[in-house]
């Protein structure tokens, strides 16, 4: 099971101060805040891809190189990487020079994002939004799997005896999760790929998320890639801690009430109540998050959002004191009961072995049939 964190990158006021930060203060923030992610015993830093105010994430590959040469063991990841207006070739070649500077720590999560006007900003148009996504992921697996490629498709001029460079490291391409928050033909692709489904899991109630995670496990195991039960799936959460939960409810309603995404609309408490946000104590915290289990069964990420809504950047490492506090905790909880057959989150290191056994195992049975001959 892996934890960590994502960010959408946003630029919003502190309303508690007025202050809004500069792109310059965010983009080291979050520099910040990922070393933290690592220091605090956390497993994967994951940043969104927008190219739109109030966001700065325009470029996520850059970020995360950045990062990838200040910290040695956090997995690094995308918090939506967009498929539909980003070149396939472009995400080839930037997520492969990302994985051999990183030693291996990437993967990445495609989406088709939430930002209508990206779409003819990049020459696309957004009723093409799951064709395009469709396609377009066609065409980038190809690109990691096969060395030369020749291509002709409906969104993209056609490629010709095309190699993309560099070649994944190790010719095993970083993991790839598809995030959606109501596409069920985004679960299908995850699940005809064998890859990993990434669902949000902060804004609607869990009932939402439990039937696209459902019919994900089902399709994983119609395309033959195991058990329904051992689908990798990964979900975001939310929370916002202090020792007492009523210094949490004080501390966080000024900036609830004015998100851009959640403000002025149901109150701290229906929010709470009804979608995966803990604003509490440790305790609080640690029991809502082991209760996803119950929902969604045995997973393997878990991320959350912290930086946002304008918490300035000592809140935010604050929260992140707390929640190392409560990590081992948290590990364990999830880890008590956890079937043996359940995999853990792909990594590098993991795909590189199960690639060289599944190859081992072919020459075996090779062997076997030249014998038998």
């Amino acid at each position: 099971m892996q934890f960590g964190l994502f960010s959408v990158s946003d630029i919003t006021v502190d309303p508690t101060t007025g202050i809004e930060p500069t792109e310059y203060e965010r983009i080291k923030a979050i520099v910040a805040i990922a070393k933290k992610a690592e220091d605090i015993g956390l497993d994967v830093f994951a940043i969104g891809e927008h190219h739109n105010r109030p966001f700065f994430s325009s470029s996520p590959t850059t970020t995360l190189a950045y990062i990838a040469a200040h910290t040695s063991t956090l997995q690094l990841s995308t918090a939506t990487t967009l498929i539909t207006t980003n070149d396939p070739v472009k995400i080839a070649e930037d997520f492969a020079m990302l994985q051999h500077l990183a030693d291996g720590r990437v993967d990445l999560m495609l989406g088709r994002g939430n930002t209508g006007p990206v779409y003819p900003w990049f020459g696309q148009d957004i009723r093409q939004g799951i064709p395009l996504a469709i396609e377009n992921y066609h065409l980038l697996h190809r690109l990691w799997t096969e060395d030369v490629v020749d291509w002709k498709g409906q969104f993209r001029t056609p490629l010709t005896s095309f190699t993309s460079t560099p070649r994944p490291l190790d010719d095993v391409a970083p993991f790839v999760w598809h995030g959606s928050i109501r596409s069920p033909e985004i679960a299908e692709q995850a699940a005809y790929y064998g890859d990993g489904f990434f669902a949000n899991n902060i804004f609607w109630p869990k009932e939402h998320f439990q039937r696209l995670i459902g019919f994900y496990r089902e399709r994983y195991e119609h395309y033959g890639h195991g058990q329904a039960d051992q689908a990798i799936v990964g979900l975001g959460g939310q929370f916002f801690m202090r020792k007492n939960s009523q210094d949490a409810v004080r501390e966080f309603r000024p900036y609830f009430d004015n998100a851009p995404v959640y403000g002025h609309g149901p109150s701290l408490e229906e929010f709470t109540d009804e979608t995966p946000l803990t604003v509490g104590s440790p305790q609080e915290f640690l029991d809502k998050t082991l209760s996803f289990r119950e929902s969604f069964g045995d997973y393997q990420r878990q991320l959350f959002l912290v930086d946002h809504a304008g918490l300035p950047l000592k809140t935010v490492l604050e929260q992140l004191d707390l929640l190392g506090e409560v990590l081992p905790d948290l590990r364990a909880g999830f880890e008590a009961g956890r079937p043996a057959h359940v995999p853990d989150a792909p990594t590098h290191a993991s795909l590189v072995a199960a690639r060289d056994a599944k190859a081992a195992a072919a020459d075996v049975a090779q062997d076997a049939e030249e014998v038998d001959a």
